[in-house]
């Protein structure tokens, strides 16, 4: 018993706590099985240890890969699972960040109430931190943003063990390489680590500037720098092994750069006005994550913080600084794709809750200091500062829990699973949209599900990594000998066609249909797909049976969770029976018809009038 009680006397219960509540939230909220965005690709990479999609992200898939081990649910949920537990050591981090910079405030001189407070302190921030939309939304399925907000704080918080070692008068360069060799494998996760090389620079600078005339460990932290990035050796390594997502297939030096460097994503510069900098300025959007009072608490920290750790308010605001000069002054992202670089803010919003913790804090100190409370710490003063610190946290749960509870939402995995009942024997199936093929991907590629289909992705048609990639397909393919690829992917996708039409089954996916405008052939629709034919070729029925087969969960009846790629499927549904309706109305099997624009109505209440209209032209 002794020995347990020493053991357990080690233990830092709200340490613990700042890890498992979160964990347990996230998996009450879970989403069971792939969704849409980039979880197809991820999920399908991570399982079969591939490449993701530029620059390959291996550290990320190398993590989650374990997670695929544990006998509980299917891949995706363990995948999921990963990315729970990753946003957890995020939050833990919040907790230790918040309560080293408050290690040495002493408000009363009662050190058990003193602890006491800073220790909440510390979980509040935690907890704060964990109920964020953006946080709680990268939580809840495959993303690699969570594990690196949780590298950033270590390095920040070893960057902060070293500048007081520093000041005591002990050289600690070992906390320095370290950073630096977590700060090269964290590229592995995502490039966007190099957004915060200044504000670490400055910390080192800002405890002695003449640290960066020292040569020897300029040269060792470069060292174990470029050792930490070593790990993005894996991708050309793996890439011999030819994985099942191979993407970029960067087995050659050229082939690496290009993958590594986002070469694929190139786009078109385009002009900027006031109002689209200012929608891009406002993808970093503190009182959206944490409410106003958590914005004032985070302003409030700050001017604490000047007056005695002046050189962490200066880091983090310029961390702040750079990652707006480059993501929203460089980048200059399409107004519909600025949601995407949110999720980008992650690692500034893991310090903004730290600064929430210190902020409620001063608070307390303050409330103490006019009450003269310290000599009367009993029981209740505790429980009173207990709800202080944790009312915004609890404030955050419950305004953001609905929002992302995904626990139900299998929308992505029907709308997939769907598609592939809508196929005959050996069919190809090209799509078009990230959102529309990777669950595919998913489905075919990790679940075995319909492996006779192929389903090429019609933007990468013209990668020739890509149509190397399936040899079914394109073996005998003449796109690569004719260089179809350098008139896009529209004329890669019409040759495709002509010249599998023939010998095979031939569809295309919802947005194929309505991305292209198709000369030579001619679409029929069959559910949510649509059977290709010459226009030559006599059109044929509708086939109402193919929806009897369908899974329709979260469609008709309305989920809690709803982004963007997911109400496009919702609205899919919709135009789909709209679409089919009035082709059944049109050749007389009204009955039919008007079941279907019923249902069309059911999903999507705003296609009211069009149902109407249908109604009205054929009645």
């Amino acid at each position: 018993m002794k020995r347990l009680a020493s053991i357990t006397r080690g233990i830092d219960p709200y340490l613990i706590l700042s890890c498992t509540v979160p964990f347990f939230i996230y998996m009450l909220t879970l989403a069971p099985s792939v969704t849409f965005f980039d979880s197809g690709e991820f999920l399908t990479a991570i399982s079969s240890l591939g490449s993701a999609h530029s620059p390959g992200y291996p550290l990320f898939l190398m993590y989650a890969k374990p997670f695929t081990w544990i006998p509980l649910g299917n891949i995706a949920f363990r995948i999921n699972m990963a990315t729970a537990f990753s946003s957890s050591l995020a939050c833990m981090a919040v907790y230790l960040l918040t309560v080293y910079l408050l290690r040495y405030e002493r408000p009363t001189g009662n050190q058990r109430f003193d602890s006491f407070a800073v220790k909440t302190a510390g979980l509040a921030a935690a907890l704060a931190f964990s109920f964020t939309p953006r946080l709680w939304l990268q939580s809840n399925h495959d993303k690699p943003y969570p594990l690196l907000s949780f590298i950033t704080a270590v390095i920040f918080y070893l960057l902060l063990k070293w500048r007081e070692h520093y000041k005591n008068g002990h050289e600690a360069p070992g906390y320095i390489y370290a950073c630096t060799f977590l700060a090269g494998l964290a590229m592995a996760v995502h490039q966007t680590i190099v957004l915060l090389l200044p504000a670490w620079v400055l910390l080192i600078v800002l405890a002695d500037w003449r640290m960066v005339t020292r040569i020897k460990e300029l040269i060792l932290a470069t060292a174990f720098a470029m050792l930490g990035f070593s790990v993005n050796l894996y991708l050309p390594l793996r890439a011999t092994q030819n994985p099942l997502l191979n993407w970029g297939d960067p087995k050659t030096y050229p082939q690496f750069l290009w993958h590594f460097l986002r070469k694929g994503y190139y786009s078109e510069p385009h002009p900027r006005d006031a109002s689209l900098l200012w929608a891009q300025v406002k993808a970093f959007n503190i009182p959206h994550e944490f409410g106003w009072l958590g914005a004032l608490l985070v302003v409030y920290a700050l001017v604490c913080l000047w007056k005695k750790q002046r050189d962490v308010v200066i880091a983090w605001l310029a961390g702040v600084g750079t990652f707006l000069l480059v993501i929203a002054g460089y980048f200059n992202t399409l107004p519909d794709m600025i949601f995407l670089t949110e999720e980008f803010f992650t690692p500034l919003y893991l310090f903004a809750a730290v600064l929430i913790g210190i902020g409620l804090f001063h608070l307390l100190v303050l409330a103490v200091r006019k009450s003269q409370v310290a000599e009367r710490l009993t029981p209740q003063v505790y429980g009173l500062v207990a709800v202080m610190f944790f009312s915004l946290s609890l404030a955050l749960c419950a305004g953001n829990y609905y929002e992302n509870d995904q626990h139900n939402n299998y929308i992505a995995f029907d709308y997939a699973t769907n598609s592939l009942r809508s196929l005959p024997q050996n069919a190809v199936m090209y799509t078009w949209g990230d959102s529309g093929a990777f669950p595919l991907w998913y489905l075919q590629g990790v679940e075995r599900m319909r492996e006779d289909v192929d389903l090429p992705h019609t933007p990468h048609l013209v990668f020739d990594w890509y149509l190397d990639s399936m040899p079914r397909l394109f073996g005998n393919s003449k796109l690569k000998r004719y260089g179809v690829s350098a008139s896009g992917a529209e004329a890669c996708l019409q040759f495709s066609i002509n010249e599998v039409i023939g010998r095979r089954p031939t569809y295309i996916d919802f947005s194929t249909r309505y991305s292209v405008a198709f000369q030579d052939f001619a679409p029929v629709q069959k559910g949510i797909v649509y059977r290709m034919r010459r226009a030559s070729e006599p059109g044929g029925l509708i086939d109402p049976a193919v929806w009897e087969n369908y899974n329709n969960r979260g469609i008709a009846e309305k989920i809690s969770f709803l982004d963007l790629d997911t109400g496009k499927a919702i609205q899919i549904y919709a135009n789909s029976y709209l679409e089919a309706g009035e082709f059944m109305m049109s050749i007389g099997r009204t009955l039919e018809g008007a079941a279907m624009l019923g249902k069309a109505e059911q999903i999507s209440p705003e296609m009211k009038t069009a149902v109407q209209q249908i109604m009205a032209r054929f009645r």
